[in-house]
């Protein structure tokens, strides 16, 4: 199988605004959001289809992803923290944390906002301190 841009990530070969890290997970800022704060949390070992993730490694997997949810949520304004599977994308199991004002804001054909890497930075900061 060839490595998904996120293995990539995890083995530091592409640059990404990592909110948190584990042996097993973890989660960045997706560079295409549909919101300021979208997380993408994604075990480590590379499996395509979520439903595919053994039985105690996806429960860690949402227990993760739970943890960092909490984390936007608190650092940016919304109404809550939405999720979202698609796995069409990118060959690698990966959860959509959005943060939410209304239903319409996980719509994923929605132009994807184009944020500068200042604007990244300051998100990550605001994430990182909680």
């Amino acid at each position: 199988m060839e490595p998904s841009i996120f293995t990539k990530i995890i083995n530091k070969e592409i640059p990404a605004y990592i909110i948190d890290e584990t042996d097993e997970f973890i989660a960045f800022l997706d560079v295409f959001p549909l919101a300021k704060g979208h997380t993408l949390v994604i075990p480590k070992k590379q499996i395509d289809y979520i439903f595919d993730l053994d039985v105690d490694t996806y429960t860690r997997l949402w227990t993760f992803a739970q943890q960092v949810a909490k984390r936007v949520e608190k650092a940016i304004p919304c109404k809550r923290i939405g999720i979202a599977v698609i796995g069409l994308e990118v060959p690698h199991a990966h959860i959509h944390l959005l943060p939410l004002q209304s239903v319409e804001d996980i719509n994923f054909s929605k132009p994807k906002l184009q944020l500068s890497k200042e604007e990244f930075e300051e998100t990550l900061t605001l994430i990182k301190q909680f």
